[in-house]
């Protein structure tokens, strides 16, 4: 059954990067040069350990990443394949803003307000963004400071989110290809006005991200829902739109955890989209909302990472990484002439971004606070993820369905029955608690579903919301 393949990998013990995931990504790398082909057998566990010289678990942590991911299948006694249901495509050649909670100026009258994923501010890198601001004052003369910079951000500061990018998410992308924005709502608000014409059509998803949907509208484009199961954005209603004789400009996504549901799109969906992208030409503005936190193996590769996406546009956040108040986003692109517009349209309504604050967080990559303080974020989140299942175990198990996230900041709650959310929404008020209700996810009617963000609520302010929550579901 084992085929005739030689498994060729040069392994780094010096890189940042894992053994085990360094193993992974030279498979992912055979299968997309048709070098491993839909199933084809890999040798087991214990013979690919004495080919590489390494732990026999190492492997097996390399194996189960990819099964993860669905590049691979273990069959019952027979042994691990390439997924069989790869398309053809993938072996011809040899993709945070911060989802904040809808403003609300006025007095609140709360004393507990459950968001839908914003970060803990209590954790943040504050004294040490603070002392690497003043270093910047203290190193430079102020002339250098106080003059105009370049309209697509500090140059060595996207030299560090290139460099994050290519090695931690698999893109492969330079400096000249990126744009830093003011949070990652400029971003989208600079995409839309540079990609799109009055009466172009986009493809967002059903339930999504109405921030993102109101910048397309702004500027002149109209909205085809898509809807969104347990793996991601149906491909059959993105092929109905296709087939229809509607010429769509771009696709609207979060593939890696999507809001606001958390699903992943699935491997296959995502091979699927790229293939549809390439043949019809439409644009993908992935949203890469929270991809730092995750509690699995690692995060999914974002679509942008695939070199078989021909037009992508990539959104990314550091707010959520150092604070939320911290306004830095950023987009990327293999389009030039996009991010020459995008640059151009900065520079009319902005001039540049703060290179000062991007000087001090580049220092904090530097230095290793930025690697430490996600580290310790991600065992904070993982412990906070941790408990609220606990509590949604015991309250509402018998009330609602949900699935633990592998990472993020949010759950996502489904009752058994459906739910007057407006009526739900006013008897919370009653005891001071705001929630965010369904309609704000939704393209036409209402959802039944809650979004539930953990990570900026303390043990005493989740339990008490989720409690209230269950007495009246």
């Amino acid at each position: 059954m084992l085929r005739g393949w030689k498994f060729e990998i040069q392994l780094n013990e010096q890189s940042d990067k894992p053994i085990y995931l360094q193993i992974a990504d030279a498979i992912i790398k055979d299968i997309h040069s048709g070098r491993l082909k839909p199933g084809d057998a890999l040798p087991g566990s214990r013979k690919l350990s004495q080919l590489l010289q390494v732990n026999r678990n190492t492997v097996v942590e390399a194996l189960n990443v990819l099964q993860i991911e669905g590049w691979l299948i273990s069959k019952e006694r027979q042994g691990t394949f390439v997924a069989d249901a790869l398309p053809d495509f993938i072996n011809i050649h040899t993709a945070n803003q911060v989802i904040a909670a809808p403003k609300n100026t006025a007095i609140k009258p709360y004393h507990l307000q459950v968001d839908d994923g914003s970060p803990d501010s209590k954790i943040a890198p504050i004294t040490e963004l603070a002392r690497a601001y003043r270093q910047i004052f203290n190193q430079k003369a102020r002339w250098q400071m106080m003059g105009y910079g370049n309209e697509l951000g500090d140059l060595e500061f996207r030299k560090s989110i290139v460099q994050m990018l290519n090695h931690q998410r698999g893109m492969q992308v330079t400096e000249q290809n990126i744009c830093i924005t003011r949070g990652s709502q400029m971003a989208m608000y600079l995409t839309a006005q540079c990609l799109f014409a009055k009466g172009d059509y986009v493809l967002v998803e059903n339930p999504g991200y109405k921030p993102a949907w109101k910048a397309f509208e702004n500027a002149g484009a109209k909205l085809l829902p898509a809807r969104v199961d347990q793996d991601g954005l149906l491909m059959e209603d993105v092929i109905a739109y296709l087939h229809s004789g509607v010429t769509i400009k771009a696709i609207y996504v979060t593939p890696h955890r999507q809001y606001p549901t958390t699903v992943t799109l699935s491997l296959t969906r995502r091979l699927e989209l790229i293939r549809l992208s390439n043949t019809y030409g439409f644009m993908i503005i992935e949203d890469d909302y929270d991809n730092e936190f995750h509690f699995g193996y690692r995060p999914i590769l974002p679509l942008s990472s695939f070199t078989e996406l021909k037009q992508y546009v990539y959104i990314g956040t550091m707010s959520k990484v150092v604070a939320p108040a911290l306004r830095i986003g950023y987009l990327a692109s293999g389009d030039s002439a996009l991010i020459e517009k995008v640059g151009s349209l900065r520079k009319i309504i902005d001039v540049q971004s703060d290179s000062i604050m991007e000087q001090a967080v580049l220092q904090l990559f530097k230095d290793g606070t930025i690697k430490r303080h996600i580290k310790k974020a991600t065992n904070h989140y993982r412990a906070k993820r941790d408990f609220t299942a606990s509590v949604l175990y015991t309250h509402l198990k018998d009330k609602a369905t949900y699935t633990i996230p592998d990472g993020g900041l949010a759950f996502w709650i489904v009752p058994n029955k459906q739910a007057d959310w407006l009526q739900i929404s006013q008897k919370l008020h009653g005891r001071g608690i705001k929630i965010i209700t369904p309609d704000v996810y939704s393209f036409d009617k209402p959802i039944n579903g809650i979004r539930l963000g953990f990570g900026s609520l303390s043990e005493k302010e989740l339990t008490e919301g989720i409690m209230a929550l269950a007495t009246l579901l």
